[in-house]
């Protein structure tokens, strides 16, 4: 009987021990497997971070990409400023005084008016139609060295950049086109043209 309960508390012992060992089997399994999902979770936080910082850095990329493309648009823009007021400076330097180059040719139409008229009319006026040359020469002489240029028309062909056509004329001696009388000189004012010849035009 002693022994019966003796068997029988051993085998309550063992089961004891067993449900000891299960318990423990089950709280490391349980540790394991909180660790598994931390770790998990940790990693899946850490993927989430790195593509967080990848879209950052693309994000980046894209601005400075933008401001790149603005500085060089912007760079281009001043560039073609400067060139416009450089191109605006030698402008008015070269045709600032157009104006008054324009306002000066009549005169020179009259001087050349009168010295024609004199040589066709009166002989004994050589001294003073002398004089007046040498003064036209010198307005002519000025006027050149401001880029002043008398345009050649005369016997060239017509070009309505150059000449004004006022009067055509059938001319058998001629190829059409041509420049064959010049009523008033044209001029220009490095290489502008600021009065176009006057001219008549063969057809």
């Amino acid at each position: 009987m002693e022994k019966a309960v003796n068997e029988k508390e051993l085998h309550t012992k063992e089961n004891s021990d067993e449900e000891i060992i299960d318990q423990e089997e089950i709280n490391s399994n349980l540790d394991a497997v909180k660790e598994q999902n931390e770790n998990q979770s940790e990693e899946e936080t850490n993927n989430t971070k790195v593509e967080e910082k990848a879209e950052d850095i693309d994000n980046l990329k894209n601005q400075l990409e933008d401001y790149k493309n603005k500085f060089t648009r912007l760079s281009a823009d001043f560039q073609n400023y400067k060139r416009r007021i450089e191109k605006e400076k030698s402008d008015i330097y070269k045709f600032g005084s157009e104006k008054i180059v324009v306002d000066i040719l009549p005169v020179i139409d009259n001087f050349e008016r009168a010295i024609k008229a004199a040589k066709d009319n009166d002989k004994e006026t050589d001294g003073l139609l002398d004089g007046i040359e040498m003064i036209f020469s010198q307005l002519v002489d000025v006027l050149k060295k401001h880029g002043v240029e008398e345009i050649d028309a005369f016997e060239k062909e017509f070009d309505p950049n150059l000449h004004h056509a006022v009067m055509q004329e059938e001319a058998s001696d001629r190829e059409s086109n041509i420049v064959t009388e010049v009523f008033q000189k044209g001029y220009t004012l490095n290489s502008k043209v600021i009065r176009p010849s006057m001219v008549k035009v063969s057809k």
